[in-house]
């Protein structure tokens, strides 16, 4: 019998498992699996990651204080309320570490992101889910999910991995009927794939509040997902507790670098968003001829939905995909186990991945 016992929650958590990247016996396939931006890392960002070859002997910026700035200065926030992250995974870990703990609950809604139940029983705190309507976060619901012991209330917006989002006067409404103490997390990773009029990143809550903070991710526009960047904007409160208890030295000097030059890449970044702009809504409707149930996105990526027929649900078409070279990402560990998420890759990945479930509707054969 082992006398070793880890922390509560922890055994009660089933591992985050990544989307797919190989297929056996196939040497080149489409990956739609990760939401990874189709055209990589933008060439100024690569050009930095190799100009510290020379210098991987040394530590990093521990304040991150140019990539903080080069942050602040593009999307006019203070830099000082800033903090960045080993991806925004650690940063809501850290979150989760800083304000809750044994029996506490953490909520979020009914399809937001794995990440949250993970990082809450990684405290030892109870994840709470609330339900969705069609497949978006319902304020009402969240709201009525919040009890005396609610510490944390993550939404996702837009949310992965239906791609849906709150316009900005629905999340105001839910802040201003959230209790003080609770801390209300806007995870914005997809937000410089959002142009709608009617949504906000959440700058404008953290601005107003002291417990409201927004986090963003360098692993999709910006395509450093390899490199684990994320950061965060938040009250002076939020941010001097996060930075006790995070690492000295949580981002790597290769990732500080790249991170910075990616984000001053706006040439890139505006390419990828009107390629996503485009894809995205040619592949959604093409899809939808075909009879599937799509969402309206607003990612880079959609979630396609299948009916109950066995020889025609999503399973089978996993396989399908599977046996013609290309990856996506089954929906079962959501709770959506008749969907499949699907990238915005390049234009000839996106006709191949419709022609392919043309073929397997039996609709182009």
């Amino acid at each position: 019998m082992n006398a070793l016992k880890p922390q509560p929650g922890i055994l009660e958590i089933s591992p985050y498992i990544g989307g797919e990247s190989a297929l056996e016996g196939q040497d080149e396939v489409i990956k739609l699996s990760s939401n990874e931006g189709p055209f990589g890392a933008s060439p100024a960002a690569r050009d930095a990651y190799r100009t510290i070859v020379d210098d991987i002997h040394r530590y990093p910026d521990g304040g991150a204080h140019e990539l903080r700035r080069t942050i602040g200065e593009i999307n006019a926030l203070d830099p000082g309320r800033i903090v960045c992250g080993a991806g925004s995974d650690e940063l809501i870990s850290l979150l989760c570490q800083a304000y809750a703990g044994v029996g506490d609950e953490i909520l979020h809604s009914q399809y937001g992101f794995l990440m949250y139940p993970i990082a809450a029983r990684t405290v030892g705190a109870i994840p709470i889910s609330a339900p969705e309507a069609d497949l978006t976060a319902d304020v009402d619901a969240l709201l009525a999910a919040v009890t005396d012991k609610t510490r944390i209330l993550f939404l996702a917006n837009p949310n992965n991995p239906t791609g849906t989002y709150l316009p900005a006067d629905e999340v105001a409404r839910l802040r201003r009927k959230l209790a003080d103490d609770v801390l209300l997390v806007i995870d914005a990773a997809y937000a410089e794939y959002v142009s709608k009029a009617d949504y906000e990143s959440g700058v404008a809550l953290v601005d107003a509040y002291d417990n409201v903070v927004m986090t963003r991710t360098f692993s999709k526009i910006y395509g450093l997902g390899g490199l684990r960047l994320g950061w965060l904007y938040g009250p002076p409160g939020v941010v001097d507790v996060l930075n006790r208890v995070r690492g000295p030295f949580n981002v790597g000097a290769a990732s500080l670098a790249a991170g910075a030059a990616a984000m001053r890449d706006e040439v890139f970044t505006e390419k990828s968003r009107l390629h996503n702009d485009k894809w995205l809504a040619w592949t959604r409707e093409r899809l939808i001829g075909l009879g599937l149930g799509v969402t309206d996105s607003v990612g880079n990526f959609l979630l396609v939905c299948f009916g109950d027929d066995s020889e025609r649900g999503a399973d089978a078409a996993d396989a399908f995909l599977k046996d013609n070279g290309i990856i996506v990402r089954r929906m079962a560990s959501y709770g959506l186990p008749n969907c499949l998420r699907i990238t915005i890759g390049l234009e000839d990945e996106m006709r191949a991945v419709v022609d392919a479930l043309g073929r397997f509707m039996g609709r182009n054969e």
